[in-house]
């Protein structure tokens, strides 16, 4: 049973109509029985059956004078309802259905965002927080928090195509973003874990590879995990057949960078009849500067473009970018030379030290630093000196802040400067990576070892991604990082009222910024919400180390 509260407009006056209204379900149909007009209660009439609707569990108790009325401190309730609304609009919560594993999934997103990764911690963070009240969960501990996990990566594609279809129900976008990133592993017992090129730089430890799809926009579509040794080239087919098999698509353009899209991946968007965006590496473009096809000259900060055999090549100079590696090519210069003047003055002032050690020592921090091929270090005696190879360093320079965009798109489908744009549109998925992996979501540690459960964890945290994707486009004004407004309205806790044998929770105002942000990401926050007393629990106790001795 419900309040319809609905107004209208017929020639330009406004109307209020409010019903009574029960709503129900019958052969997958939901239907509405009207059991009484309200339109001609007041405004407190109408509020107040609201209320009593919203609270029939507690109005006996209300409505008894003689009995106590105590007051404490409630549960945190601003972010999980505030990520809660979000992931509900979003079309989280619908894609993943109202199942009791389906809650305890999206409890674990919310979580993540909250800042709790593990399956233990959400389970404590569930003890402070109101996640069973909003969420409607029953009591649960970190067996469960598993449990629900496995069904998640069960159920990951048909919640990837529900969220898919939901958000692009009128058109389909047909420009995709596809990059790869790895994230290092805590022990060798995952499944998947191995060992590979590692962006962390950790090196002697294990990985897993990730991929993540996104549209044009850089919001998630799907995510992949790898084993740790893959390649990236290789995890690229595998969304093309995404892409054409669970999603229907017909029109398709990937955009990737330069080491995910090469010739072997090409033939393969060729056989879907896909289109592809990419870069050319270095030697790439020298090849063709040396055929010709290219010219120096018109490397600008004008984005120019030649049409090679129906293939395009879109190419600039970024100026910005070639102060920028300059700087870094003189600050490695430096460091050297700073290595060379040490290594000068413990000759000096040691007799019997080698030289050639020395010179060794130098040309190793020479090629480690990547500029050996311009710099070389020279004796003299017992005197060291570096020496700038002029011809050599005017080659290196050539091409700094040069790149080349590679696409088979024609002319009247992209120009040279959407093309150009959409492949800047590749940052979108960097900082989607930087968010999971570091900044707020810590995809790490991945506490887990079955390679079931690691892909399920890594698509609750693309969810809780997609969550603080919407959330840093709603709080771009405000002077306030997502990590800063979900941990601001954390300290938002509820009042709960004592009458009797029942509770419930009041909810206060908010203070002047958690005010701002709700406003801001458009959610309202209710005047109450249920106490439903679930026991959340944890069957992992404290460590004696942990405990406090006295």
């Amino acid at each position: 049973m419900h309040i319809d509260d609905q107004t209208y407009t017929v020639q330009g006056r406004t109307y209020r109509r409010t019903l009574l209204r029960n709503s129900y379900r019958k052969n997958g149909k939901v239907y509405h029985d009207t059991i009484a007009s309200l339109s001609k209660c007041s405004d407190d009439e109408i509020e107040a059956i609201k209320f009593a609707l919203a609270n029939k569990n507690y109005v006996a108790a209300l409505r008894v004078p003689n009995k106590a009325v105590k007051t404490r401190q409630g549960l945190s309730v601003g972010a999980v309802w505030l990520l809660h609304q979000v992931a509900k609009r979003g079309g989280i919560v619908k894609a993943m259905g109202r199942s009791v594993q389906a809650k305890l999934s999206l409890w674990m997103v919310i979580s993540a965002v909250i800042g709790s990764v593990s399956r233990l911690s959400a389970t404590r963070l569930a003890q402070s927080h109101a996640a069973c009240d909003i969420l409607g969960l029953d009591s649960f501990c970190e067996d469960d928090l598993y449990a629900a996990l496995d069904w998640l990566n069960d159920h990951q594609q048909a919640i990837e195509k529900r969220l898919f279809n939901g958000r692009y129900q009128h058109k389909k976008p047909n420009l995709y973003l596809y990059d790869v990133t790895s994230s290092y592993l805590e022990g060798d017992q995952n499944e998947l874990g191995e060992y590979g090129y590692n962006r962390d730089g950790k090196k002697g430890k294990k990985q897993i590879v990730i991929g993540l799809l996104t549209d044009d926009e850089g919001q998630p579509i799907s995510c992949e995990v790898f084993r740790g040794n893959t390649r990236d080239t290789t995890t690229f087919k595998n969304q093309a057949d995404k892409l054409a098999q669970r999603f229907e698509m017909e029109e398709v353009t990937f955009v990737g960078d330069r080491g995910m899209i090469k010739s072997a991946q090409i033939r393969d968007l060729s056989e879907e009849r896909y289109h592809y965006i990419t870069a050319l590496t270095k030697p790439e473009i020298e090849t063709l500067l040396k055929n010709d096809v290219l010219q120096m000259e018109l490397f600008d900060e004008t984005v120019c473009e030649v049409d090679l055999g129906g293939i395009r090549y879109i190419y600039r100079r970024n100026p910005v970018r070639v102060m920028e590696i300059r700087e870094n090519r003189q600050s490695k210069l430096r460091t050297v030379q700073s290595l060379c003047a040490q290594k000068v003055k413990y000759l000096a002032e040691h007799p019997r030290a080698n030289v050639d050690g020395a010179k060794r020592v130098i040309e190793e921090k020479a090629a480690k630093l990547k500029i050996n091929t311009w710099v070389s270090v020279t004796t003299q005696g017992r005197n060291l000196s570096l020496v700038k190879k002029g011809a050599a360093l005017e080659h290196q320079e050539k091409l700094d802040g040069c790149y080349v965009i590679k696409t088979d798109l024609s002319v009247t489908t992209a120009s040279k400067e959407t093309v150009h744009d959409r492949y800047k549109s590749l940052a979108e998925v960097e900082w989607a990576f930087r968010t999971m992996n570091t900044t707020l979501l810590h995809i790490r540690g991945i506490f887990v070892r079955k390679a079931h459960r690691t892909r399920a964890h890594v698509f609750t945290i693309m969810l809780a991604y997609l969550i603080a994707y919407h959330l840093r486009r709603l709080w771009q004004k405000i002077e306030c990082t997502v990590e800063q407004g979900v941990d601001e309205l954390s300290s938002l806790c509820a009042t709960e009222v004592l009458i009797g044998d029942v509770s419930i929770q009041t909810v206060p105002a908010p203070r002047q910024l958690g005010e701002l942000l709700l406003k801001e990401a458009h959610v309202t926050l209710p005047d109450a919400i249920p106490c439903r007393k679930v026991n959340v629990f944890t069957r992992k106790k404290l460590v004696e180390e942990r405990r406090i001795s006295l």
